[in-house]
C-alpha cells in the first residue's frame, strides 16, 4: 500500500496533541462530562447531534446491500468524535480540541476481503465538523447527515464510493436503562446509547469506478461516553441484528484480561414493538470457529452461538476476512463484518458483528 496523506495528517494531529499537552505541565487538563443514570432523558432531535463535552462519541452505520445483479455485500460507515486531553489554557489555534475520524468499508465476497479507507482531521478549518442539534458530520468531504428524517451517507474513498439514503422504519431504540448502557461492574463505566434498526437503504456504490445500484437494510448506533471501558477490560464482542418480522437485537459482552466476560447486556425489540432490556446473565456468547488473519496473525472467533433472552442464534460471517486495520486513525485492528443469524437451521436475520481487543488491549481514541 502506498503512503497516503491521511498518515501524515494523523502524525501531525498526534504531534499537535502531544505538544499542546506538554506546553504547560502545571496547567489544568480537560474535564469530561459524566454519564448519569437517572438523569435527563434523551431528547430528539438534539441527541442525534454531537455531545462535545464527552470524551468519545461515534455514529455507526452497518448493513447489508443487494446489487441489481444479485450480489450480497456488507457495508460500514462510521464517524468518531474525540475530545483529547490537552491543556485547557493553551491559546494556540492549532490545539486539537476536537478530533474527527471517519471509517468506511464494503464487505465483498468476490474480492474476498474488505474495501476500506479512513480519514482523520482536527475539527474546524472547514474540513471537519460534528454539529450539535442534529446529525451533521463532515470529514474531508465524507458526509453523514440527517435531512428530513432520513440519513444521507456520501463517501468518496480511494478505490470505492458510497452514496446512500437511509430511511427509518421504526422508532428509536433506547439501550440499557432509558438510554444509559452499563459497560462494567462500576456505574461509571457507561454510555448514552440508542440504535435505529431496520433502516431502509437505497442508493449506489462504485468499486474501482464500476457503479452498482443497491438496496438493503441497515442499523445505526450512536453512543457517547467519557469512561467507556474500565482498567480491567480489554475489548468487546458486539452484535446488531435486523431480525425477521421487524424484530431487532443488540447484544454485547465486555471481555476481561483473561478473556472472561466482565459485563454483558443487550436490547430485544419484538415485532409488536415491546422492548426487553437484557441483563448480564441473559446474554451468553459462545465461541465457535476461528479465523486467523494472514496480515496480522490475529485469531478471531468468526462463528458464534448466541443466547440472548429466550433466543438461541447461530452466527456465521458473509466472509471470513473482514478485518479492519485502522492504525492510521484510531490505532486499532479489529474484526467487523456482515453476518447471518440462524435458528434451527433457518436464516432469521442479518446484521453486523464487531470483535475488538483480540490482538492487543483496545484503547479508545
Amino acid at each position: 500500500m502506498r503512503p497516503r496523506p491521511v498518515l501524515l495528517l494523523a502524525l501531525c494531529v498526534l504531534w499537535a496533541a502531544d505538544a499542546a499537552a506538554s506546553a504547560s505541565a502545571a496547567a489544568d487538563t480537560t474535564s469530561y462530562a459524566p454519564v448519569s443514570a437517572g438523569g435527563a432523558p434523551l431528547q430528539f432531535p438534539a441527541d442525534y447531534g454531537s455531545h462535545p463535552d464527552f470524551r468519545t462519541e461515534w455514529w455507526y452505520i452497518t448493513g447489508w446491500l443487494m446489487t441489481a445483479h444479485g450480489e450480497s455485500l456488507g457495508f460500514q460507515v462510521t464517524f468518531f468524535r474525540t475530545k483529547p486531553d490537552v491543556a485547557i489554557d493553551n491559546p494556540s489555534s492549532f490545539t486539537p480540541r476536537q478530533i474527527l475520524i471517519a471509517h468506511c468499508a464494503i464487505s465483498d465476497p468476490k474480492l474476498g476481503r474488505l474495501w476500506q479507507d479512513q480519514r482523520v482531521r482536527r475539527a474546524g478549518m472547514g474540513l471537519a465538523q460534528a454539529a450539535q442539534g442534529d446529525t451533521n458530520l463532515v470529514v474531508d468531504g465524507w458526509v453523514l447527515s440527517r435531512q428530513d428524517g432520513h440519513y444521507i451517507a456520501r463517501i468518496a474513498a480511494e478505490d470505492f464510493t458510497l452514496d446512500l439514503n437511509l430511511a427509518p422504519t421504526q422508532a428509536v431504540l433506547l439501550n440499557g436503562e432509558a438510554g444509559v448502557s452499563r459497560k462494567g461492574p462500576s456505574p461509571a463505566s457507561a454510555s448514552y446509547y440508542y440504535s435505529e434498526p431496520h433502516l431502509k437503504v437505497q442508493g449506489s456504490i462504485a468499486r474501482r469506478g464500476h457503479p452498482s445500484t443497491v438496496s438493503g437494510e441497515a442499523w445505526l448506533d450512536h453512543e457517547w461516553s467519557s469512561e467507556y471501558l474500565d482498567a480491567e477490560a480489554v475489548g468487546w464482542d458486539w452484535l446488531g441484528l435486523n431480525l425477521d418480522d421487524g424484530e431487532a437485537l443488540m447484544a454485547f459482552r465486555i471481555r476481561g484480561t483473561h478473556g472472561e466476560t466482565r459485563w454483558a447486556g443487550g436490547t430485544l425489540r419484538r415485532g409488536d414493538g415491546s422492548v426487553t432490556t437484557l441483563r448480564p446473565d441473559q446474554v451468553d456468547f459462545k465461541e465457535g470457529r476461528r479465523w486467523v488473519s494472514s496480515r496480522t496473525a490475529i485469531s478471531y472467533p468468526v462463528e458464534w452461538t448466541l443466547h440472548a433472552g429466550d433466543l438461541t442464534l447461530a452466527i456465521t460471517p458473509l466472509l471470513d476476512d473482514q478485518e479492519n486495520d485502522t492504525r492510521l486513525t484510531t490505532g486499532a485492528i479489529y474484526w467487523e463484518g456482515a453476518v447471518r443469524a440462524s435458528a434451527k437451521g433457518r436464516i432469521v436475520g442479518r446484521g453486523y458483528l464487531e470483535l475488538t481487543g483480540y490482538g492487543s488491549r483496545l484503547k479508545l481514541p
